[in-house]
């Protein structure tokens, strides 16, 4: 504890630091014993469920600033005159370290929760010092000439709006200043256009009121020429308000000469929380002004001694860190991106946009390939061999792409606090901000090279996929009954659908045909083994079944990939509407044979006469004179459909001979491939020896499908035999049953002479009532 805050307070502040710093010990050794038990819950007494497992080390630098926190709500109890006495001092010490410390001299401090809070009180300061009658009158003074804020273009989303919410000004009063376009760099300020628009509003009989520059944009971190808008607002009399990350360097020995120049501003934002990782610490607005009444109407100051207490947190942590300390973790910061920036520059495919900014503490860089016929900077502008819709396609793939990767960098590094951003005009970039992230996640300078590792490990991925994506579109437009799907947010070859016969193209609706067929390539292409990851889901723009191909590993054969997804695909759907209407085929050719099966038992009965009929004149009678009855019944051919007889097959089996049919053509989707080699490798195309033929026969398919559902390749439905009267039946048919028999043989096959019959036949014996 400060030896000047043990004069002014009372003892029991140094037993409420103790106190609180065992607790903190608590914290720590509870979630130091929960690693060692690796993940294991533990439950303790002294810290609440919701906690357990949840308490992050902060150090002792974050110790000192939940100290403070604690110790506002104690100091807040203390008599008036110990209050007032403490809270000015605690106040006077905090703005007195911080100027000297950011070269700001004879400045003002205020503290605040919102970052943006401090520019809203700067903003009523100016409009009380711009408008003498402005607490008299209000805002008609305003009407008369209304004041213009400047920002830029590349300021933080919704800051103008945040400032009109607060001043209660309408939006017109805002003036969005673009950046460079022809000179420097795209993210800092033009200031020839600034000064153009100064001179318009003057003209206009309006007020320019106020200027918000970046000292290192919230984007890329570059810095605006402050020298140079420092000189343009002294000359209108503008209020320059200076922001960002990059002001952090102002604590630094060697400073570079726009950042510098921030010192000179009337007032600047700054947050040393982040900085220097401090939990729970204000942010800090610096400014000069002379008229202490102003400032009170303004609301940068108060005479509130707990407005006052926010600065205790930072006043304690300053103390422990020192200027030494402080100047360290800035330095260190600042060192790891110079580093980091200095190792991309040597990888390829890198592209780095905060080259010309050595000293900035902030490098965003992105995976950028430039292929054959497309612009290096993604212009919208006719080139000869590319397109604008091709130039964008090749925006959207590298945006995918690059997201893809910043993910991937996150999990494999996330000590380096990377994080992935969208820019208007160099697209999906990785931003790594070491002065916001590192004091919190402590980064380390081996954490910067295993980053850079990692970057190097997964650029041939990029490469190949990148490369690849182009092609894989032309083959899927190029090929029949495949659909090719622009989804920008994918980062893989790309995406396809197939198109079967009963596709609603017109609808956005899901599809629960094309769901169950997409549900089956998925499953045939993950059998293949390939080094490709496949994936189902809906279309980007409706609620169709898609196919996602991921990332390419190595060179892949886009015309074989494409070839073997459509003739799954298609060979998926015939043999689902083939299923489907065998039931319903089946079905009438069993009831086509039944008639024809009772049409011949009457024909039979007609021949052999009336007396056979009778139980027993029929058996003395058939044992004198047997009749020589032939076996008679239907075969139905599946695959073409039809309803034959059986007599051709007893004459083939009694002849011993026949004609043998022809052998099942097959049909191969893929190439020969040598042993070890995966699915949809480059490097065989062209060879004579291997065949890549796709065409797959329908007869494949039927056979495909009797092995999958163990269907039968005919139909054998054979009309009744009895020798003897019909109410006693030979013992050859006494086992029958009334239905289909897979796989049994006739009795009557079993002679010697019929050959082995077919295992495949399905015998009909007597007419039944089927169904299926």
């Amino acid at each position: 504890m400060d030896a000047s805050l043990e004069k002014i307070a009372d003892p029991m502040l140094a037993e409420m630091g103790k106190n609180l710093k065992e607790a903190m010990k608590m914290l720590e050794d509870s979630q130091r014993r929960t690693e060692e038990e690796n993940g294991k819950k533990l439950i303790s007494g002294d810290i609440p469920g919701p906690l357990q497992g949840r308490i992050q080390n902060i150090g002792e630098q974050g110790h000192m600033a939940l100290l403070g926190h604690s110790l506002g709500a104690y100091i807040s109890t203390l008599d008036k005159e110990k209050l007032r006495k403490l809270t000015t001092r605690i106040l006077s010490d905090t703005t007195l370290w911080l100027c000297r410390i950011f070269r700001y001299e004879n400045g003002c401090a205020y503290f605040h929760e919102e970052e943006r809070e401090g520019l809203a009180k700067i903003c009523r300061l100016a409009i009380h010092s711009r408008y003498e009658d402005f607490v008299v009158d209000g805002f008609n003074v305003l009407y008369n000439k209304k004041p213009v804020i400047y920002l830029s273009a590349a300021a933080r989303p919704g800051l103008g709006q945040y400032l009109c919410n607060q001043l209660g000004l309408p939006f017109p009063c805002l003036c969005r200043v673009p950046c460079n376009t022809m000179f420097g760099s795209q993210h800092q300020m033009d200031v020839a256009f600034l000064e153009k628009l100064i001179k318009d509003d003057i003209e206009r009989g309006r007020l320019p009121l106020l200027l918000v520059a970046n000292a290192g944009t919230a984007a890329v971190g570059h810095t605006d020429k402050i020298g140079r808008l420092k000189e343009l607002c002294e000359q209108y009399g503008i209020w320059l308000h200076v922001e960002g990350v990059n002001l952090a360097t102002l604590a630094l020995g060697y400073v570079s000469s726009s950042v510098l120049a921030a010192a000179k501003c009337d007032s600047m934002t700054m947050t040393p929380g982040p900085w220097l990782g401090l939990p729970a610490v204000p942010a800090v607005t610096l400014y000069k002004h002379d008229d202490p009444a102003l400032t009170l109407v303004a609301g940068l100051t108060s005479n509130k001694p707990t407005d006052k207490l926010r600065a205790l947190p930072l006043w304690l942590s300053l103390q422990y860190l020192g200027l030494d300390g402080i100047v360290e973790r800035i330095k260190h910061a600042c060192q790891l991106s110079q580093r980091l920036q200095e190792s991309l520059k040597k990888v390829n495919y890198i592209k780095i946009l905060v080259e010309d900014e050595l000293s900035s503490p902030v490098v965003v860089f992105r995976f950028f390939q430039e292929l054959p016929g497309s612009d290096p900077v993604f212009k919208a502008v006719p080139v000869p061999n590319m397109t604008p819709s091709a130039v964008g396609r090749e925006r959207h793939s590298c945006d995918a792409l690059n997201r893809w990767l910043g993910e991937q960098l996150k999990q494999l590094v996330p000590a380096s606090g990377l994080t992935v951003m969208d820019l208007e005009t160099e697209g999906t970039c990785l931003r790594f901000s070491p002065l916001m992230t590192a004091a919190v996640l402590g980064t380390r300078g081996e954490d910067v090279d295993q980053l850079v590792a990692c970057i190097e490990s997964k650029l041939p991925v990029l490469c190949c996929t990148l490369q690849l994506r182009e092609e894989f579109k032309q083959e899927v437009e190029a090929t029949a009954g495949l659909l090719y799907v622009d989804d920008p947010n994918w980062p893989g070859i790309g995406v396809v659908r197939y198109e079967h016969a009963n596709d609603d193209k017109s609808s956005l609706k899901s599809d629960p045909e094309g769901e169950k067929i997409h549900a089956g390539l998925l499953k045939k292409l993950n059998e293949l083994e390939s080094d490709l990851t496949f994936k189902i889901g809906p279309e980007y723009k409706s609620m169709k079944s898609c196919l996602y191909v991921g990332m390419a590993s190595d060179d892949v054969d886009a015309a074989e990939l494409v070839e073997t997804i459509a003739a799954t695909a298609r060979e998926i759907e015939e043999n689902s509407r083939l299923l489907e209407n065998m039931t319903e085929v089946v079905r009438k050719g069993i009831q086509e044979a039944q008639v024809e099966l009772q049409k011949a038992n009457e024909e039979r009965l007609l021949e052999e006469g009336v007396l056979r009929q009778i139980p027993v004149v029929g058996s003395v009678l058939n044992w004198f004179s047997p009749v020589q009855a032939l076996q008679k019944g239907r075969t139905f051919n599946l695959t073409a459909g039809s309803l034959e007889s059986t007599e051709p097959i007893y004459v083939y089996k009694a002849q011993g001979a026949g004609v043998t049919p022809p052998p099942t053509p097959s049909g191969s989707r893929t190439k020969q491939r040598l042993p070890g080699q995966k699915p949809f490798k480059r490097s065989l195309r062209g060879s004579d020896a291997l065949s890549e033929t796709s065409s797959v026969s329908h007869i494949e398919d039927l056979e495909k499908v009797e092995r999958l559902s163990g269907g039968p390749e005919q139909i054998t439905l054979e009309a009744s035999s009895t020798e003897g009267h019909p109410g006693a039946p030979s013992p050859q048919h006494a086992d029958q049953t009334e239905a289909f028999q897979k796989g049994v043989p006739h009795p009557e096959d079993d002679h010697p002479q019929m050959g082995k019959p077919r295992s495949r036949d399905l015998r009909l014996t007597q007419p039944v009532n089927s169904h299926l």
